[in-house]
């Protein structure tokens, strides 16, 4: 039997078969090279190229608050406290009660004062409620050397009546009295705080 030789044709085409399996093995290693560069499991690369996220800006700072709306509010509060305390004076005939000298001052002070006095020599006293409503600020000078608000308010003293201290027997008051009304008032900022310095009815129905 003739043996083939190795280096004729069939010799060729074989070497050219195992050449073009070992390139493409090669092709193939590489893309699966690739492939597991791109893989779930490893995220460097993801993370590398992943846009960073700059920090959110500061939120914006509240606006201040307005220095004049809160002496308004303060003012309007110091009136309320100062006809709880007024309400207090002229029901106490032993003149215990202080808790006005630090609502009112000056004018105001000595008005009220001098009138429970009065009322409190004769042997009576003030019961019930006083109604406050309808405040409104109607001015502000907070410039000048001693502040000031202007206020203006409807007054019902419908319910707040003198009567005898001893026996509590209501004192007969003037027919038609005017009961609920108009009353203007200025405060000022004492150095202890604000004080009502002139609280004066104007006379009209409210």
């Amino acid at each position: 039997m003739t043996r083939q030789s190795t280096t004729g044709p069939l010799a060729t085409g074989a070497l050219r078969i195992r050449t073009r399996i070992a390139a493409l093995t090669a092709v193939l290693c590489a893309s699966a090279a690739l492939a597991g560069c791109s893989s779930g499991d490893d995220t460097t690369a993801a993370e590398s190229t992943a846009p960073t996220l700059t920090a959110s800006a500061a939120p914006l700072s509240s606006p201040p608050a307005d220095p004049e709306a809160a002496v308004k509010k303060t003012a309007l509060e110091v009136y309320q406290g100062y006809w709880q305390e007024m309400q207090a004076y002229y029901a106490d005939r032993d003149g215990t009660t202080t808790g006005l000298k630090q609502y009112a001052a000056s004018e105001a002070l000595e008005v009220a004062e001098n009138d429970a006095q009065r009322a409190h020599a004769r042997n009576r006293i003030y019961t019930g409620k006083v109604t406050v409503s309808q405040s409104a600020v109607t001015g502000t000078d907070l410039d000048r050397q001693v502040p000031n608000v202007t206020l203006s308010s409807c007054l019902d003293v419908s319910q707040w009546l003198p009567v005898v201290a001893d026996t509590r027997k209501p004192v007969d008051l003037p027919t038609g009295r005017l009961t609920k009304y108009l009353i203007a008032t200025t405060l000022e900022k004492w150095p202890e705080g604000w004080r009502v310095v002139r609280d004066e009815p104007q006379g009209k129905k409210c």
